[in-house]
C-alpha cells in the first residue's frame, strides 16, 4: 500500500495574508487553481504553520525579536478549505503572541479536524507524536524546533518542542522515534533546523538528520531557511515557504520554492516529485518560464552536492528515494 503525502514548508498567515483573509476568505485568492490541483492528488497534505492563529495575545518580548505573526482564528478555514490534514508547530513563531495565542491555535485547529504536532499546552503534548492513519497506513508525525530556547514548553508551560540540535540529537528525541516506529509504518519528523536564508544544510543539521535516521525516522523533512535545499533520501533539508507576505532576497529568491509530493509505504519513501511554485505577496501559484527553470538548476544542483540524482520528468522535479 502506497500513500502519496504533499509536504509544504513555512506557511505565514499574519500580517499581509490576514489582512487578505479580512476581505476574501476564498482559497483561490491566496493559493492558485494550479498548485491547489497538485494538493488535490494526494492523500494527507502536511505543512509547518509559522505563525499563530488566535484573537487574543500580546507580543513576546523577547531580545533580537524583530517580527511577531498572529492569523486570525478564522484562518483555520482557509487550512481546511486546502485540504489540510496535520500542522507542525514547533517552530520560532508559534508563541509569538504568548501562551494563550498558542492554546488557541491548538484548539481552533483541532475543532476544524486539522491534526497538530510540535507545540502544546505541556511538555509532554508538545513532544507527543501525532499519529495519522491514511490509506490504512499508520504515520507517526514528530515536530521538533532547534530555536528559539525561551519558546520550549515545560512541564507546567505550555510552549514547543524544543531540541538544541547544534549540541547533538537530546535522547528524548531519538527515544520517541524509535518508540514510533515500533508503533507505526511511518515516522515522520519534520525539524524546524538551522538559520534563515542558507542555500543547504549545515554540518550540524546533516548530523542531525543522520542521528534520526538512524533512530527510525522513516522520512525526514525539515522547514527554515526560506529556501529549499537539496535532498539525501530520506531527508528533505528544507522546504523552503508555501504562503507568505516576506521581503524577497534577490539573489536568494525565497520567493520560488516547491510543493513535496512524497509517494511512501511501509519500507520508506518511494519517489519524489516536486512542484516548482512562485510566492507572490500573499498568493502562491505554480513557477513558469525562466523562474521554473532557475528554481530546477539550483535544486538539482543542490541534491547533486549531497549525491542524490535530481531530474525534470513531465514538468516535475524528481528524486528517486530508493
Amino acid at each position: 500500500m502506497t500513500v502519496t503525502l504533499a509536504l509544504a514548508g513555512d506557511t505565514m498567515l499574519g500580517r499581509g495574508v490576514a489582512d487578505l483573509l479580512a476581505r476574501s476568505s476564498e482559497p483561490e485568492a491566496f493559493v492558485s487553481d494550479g498548485v491547489r490541483a497538485w494538493l488535490s492528488e494526494a492523500d494527507l497534505t502536511l505543512l509547518n504553520l509559522e505563525c499563530c492563529v488566535s484573537d487574543r495575545g500580546s507580543p513576546w518580548s523577547a531580545p533580537g525579536k524583530p517580527f511577531h505573526f498572529r492569523a486570525p482564528s478564522h484562518a483555520v478555514e482557509l487550512l481546511a478549505e486546502l485540504g489540510v490534514s496535520c500542522v507542525t508547530l514547533a517552530n520560532n513563531h508559534a508563541l509569538d503572541y504568548g501562551h494563550e495565542a498558542l492554546l488557541d491555535t491548538r484548539a481552533l485547529l483541532e475543532r476544524a479536524e486539522i491534526r497538530v504536532a510540535g507545540a502544546g499546552g505541556d511538555l509532554e503534548r508538545a513532544r507527543e507524536p501525532v499519529v495519522l492513519v491514511v490509506n490504512g497506513l499508520r504515520i507517526a508525525v514528530i515536530s521538533v524546533t532547534d530555536h528559539p530556547p525561551d519558546y520550549a514548553a515545560t512541564p507546567d508551560r505550555p510552549g514547543v518542542a524544543y531540541a538544541d540540535l547544534q549540541s547533538g540529537v537530546p535522547a528524548w528525541l531519538t527515544d520517541t522515534v524509535a518508540r514510533a516506529r515500533t508503533e507505526v509504518d511511518v515516522v515522520l519528523v519534520s525539524p524546524h533546523w538551522g538559520p534563515n536564508m542558507t542555500t543547504g544544510p549545515l554540518p550540524y543539521v546533516r548530523a542531525a538528520a543522520t542521528i534520526l535516521a538512524d533512530a527510525g525516522a522513516t522520512l525526514i523533512a525539515g522547514h527554515s531557511a526560506h529556501v529549499p535545499h537539496g535532498v539525501a533520501p530520506p531527508v528533505l533539508y528544507d522546504m523552503g515557504d508555501f504562503l507568505d507576505d516576506y521581503l524577497v532576497d534577490p539573489d536568494l529568491r525565497n520567493d520560488l520554492s516547491l510543493l513535496f509530493l512524497v509517494t511512501i509505504d511501509e519500507l520508506g519513501p518511494v519517489r519524489l516529485r516536486a512542484v516548482p511554485l512562485k510566492l507572490d505577496y500573499c498568493h502562491t501559484l505554480l513557477a513558469t518560464g525562466e523562474e521554473r527553470d532557475w528554481l530546477g538548476r539550483r535544486f538539482i544542483g543542490a541534491c547533486a552536492k549531497l549525491g542524490t540524482t535530481a531530474a525534470w520528468e513531465d514538468g516535475l522535479l524528481t528524486v528517486d528515494m530508493r
